[in-house]
């Protein structure tokens, strides 16, 4: 079920808003869970086993970890076996086909016949609520945070529907005292969640789904016989859908979590305004960062080893988030991609802010640009595509626009495409979602106001009425 369908916007979210606000308030996190557990088992159908199965294990080894007739190290091996169990579903999951399939090319290769056969479908969410599962089992054997005692509040963080998909990821620590106090002001929480919703949606809806079908066109262009132009009307209508696809289902989040009464983090401060690329990490997938941060960067020995291990440690990482995102070579490279350019920076000294305008400006049109190179292997079918639309934007390869192309860019599409693109020559504080949320005096009391106005009564409608025409498609990060 999309936060995008007519389904969730007219049925689901408002008969479960309105239950809870009607329910006491010791019983609101019950509604939350059912409602959660509901929204999963409605588009993953029978995966809903599956995520109840980590959901036990996952609480009975928080109850044990924390108990205080447990031993350290039997706290530790309870630890350990409960991310063991957790990475080994996804594993399976989400990588086995992958493997299956690089053993098949590897046997056939070597004239040895054809290797195993493995075909899972992905269950929806898998990476995310793993990821909040060894949160859960780590905060609290690091005694950041006490263990859930009751299996209702450990469901509620674990399925909560708006981040249950697509995140952001929470991290347990985060979220633990909101899951105690359920005296929540439903008028506020919804005059301060549902603004945030709306700009979503319309990011999502109007500008994302807009925008798409340009980037679809030229992606299915034959590697081989892509020009220049194509490729770069590819990439770029491919950089704007990813970024108001994500962001707009970050703002749905964090919107509906809002009207929850519950607090999700920020997942995005105007990545495309970044002056390098570890200001880009910073800015993009916040919450992803922060969790490979706190449970692995660091207990690797992040930068307090020295600088070797500080470079390993940074390419270990971003080889880690980009097969986090995808069983597939395309995800590997972008991952090692990203984490060789972090190296660099750091080697360099480019990861410090520049000094003075010019300086700056160069800095984020080249970081823009590599991070443009960067899309085209994430988006691209296999790394032989990718090579040849990296070329063809290099030059190796004039041409004008593919046919397919051309006629994706009606007036609509290209003024949306071309609108969004001029974000990023804002400056890099200029947040709407922030405006939104923190502008308290003077003149942003009136930029607030009319940012509501706009996004509640003029885009969130219009929003509303590609839905029910049939046009929104599912966010991209469902896949992962």
């Amino acid at each position: 079920m999309s936060f995008a369908s007519p389904l969730f916007l007219w049925f689901f979210m408002p008969v479960t808003l309105v239950t809870y606000w009607a329910t006491p308030r010791r019983l609101r996190n019950h509604v939350v869970a059912v409602a959660s557990l509901v929204f999963y088992a409605w588009g993953a159908g029978p995966y809903v086993a599956l995520l109840a199965s980590a959901i036990l294990v996952n609480f009975a080894a928080g109850i044990a970890i924390d108990s205080p007739r447990v031993s350290a190290r039997g706290r530790t091996a309870v630890l350990v076996g409960a991310v063991a169990w957790d990475l080994g579903i996804l594993a399976v999951w989400k990588y086995a086909g992958f493997a299956a399939r690089q053993i098949d090319a590897l046997s056939t290769a070597l004239g040895l016949g054809h290797g195993p056969v493995v075909d899972l479908a992905l269950p929806i969410g898998i990476s995310f609520f793993t990821f909040h599962h060894i949160s859960y089992v780590v905060d609290v054997h690091r005694r950041s945070r006490p263990a859930q005692r009751g299996l209702v509040g450990f469901v509620t963080y674990i399925t909560m529907f708006p981040q249950l998909v697509a995140g952001p990821v929470v991290r347990y620590h985060e979220i633990s005292a909101q899951l105690a106090d359920t005296a929540r002001d439903r008028y506020a929480d919804f005059a301060a969640g549902f603004p945030r919703f709306a700009l979503g949606l319309a990011k999502k809806v109007i500008v994302a789904d807009t925008v798409a079908p340009i980037a679809d066109a030229a992606f299915a262009v034959p590697s081989g016989e892509i020009g220049a132009a194509t490729a770069w009307v590819g990439a770029l209508a491919y950089t704007v859908q990813i970024y108001f696809d994500f962001s707009g289902y970050s703002d749905m989040a964090v919107g509906l979590g809002m009207m929850f009464g519950f607090r999700l983090p920020e997942n995005f401060a105007r990545p495309y305004s970044a002056c390098s690329v570890t200001d880009f990490w910073r800015r993009w997938h916040i919450s992803l960062s922060r969790w490979f941060r706190d449970y692995v960067y660091i207990p690797l020995g992040g930068n307090r080893r020295g600088t070797a291990v500080t470079y390993r440690n940074l390419l270990v990482i971003f080889v880690l988030c980009g097969f986090w995102h995808g069983a597939g070579w395309t995800f590997l490279c972008w991952g090692l991609y990203h984490g060789g350019l972090l190296v660099a920076e750091r080697a360099l000294g480019w990861d410090r802010p520049p000094g003075g305008v010019p300086a700056l400006v160069l800095r984020r049109a080249a970081t823009f640009l590599l991070v443009v190179a960067g899309w085209v292997l994430f988006r691209s079918a296999d790394l032989s595509q990718a090579a040849g639309m990296l070329g063809a934007m290099a030059g190796a390869r004039g041409g004008g626009l593919d046919e397919f192309v051309l006629f994706s860019l009606d007036h609509r599409r290209t003024a949306v495409l071309v609108l969004a693109l001029t974000v990023v020559l804002l400056p890099a504080s200029q947040s709407l979602g922030r405006l939104l949320e923190r502008g308290r005096d003077g003149a942003a009391r009136w930029a607030v106001t009319a940012a509501r106005v706009a996004v509640t009564w003029v885009a969130a409608p219009y929003a509303g009425v590609l839905v029910a025409a049939g046009t929104f498609s599912p966010f991209l990060y469902y896949q992962f």
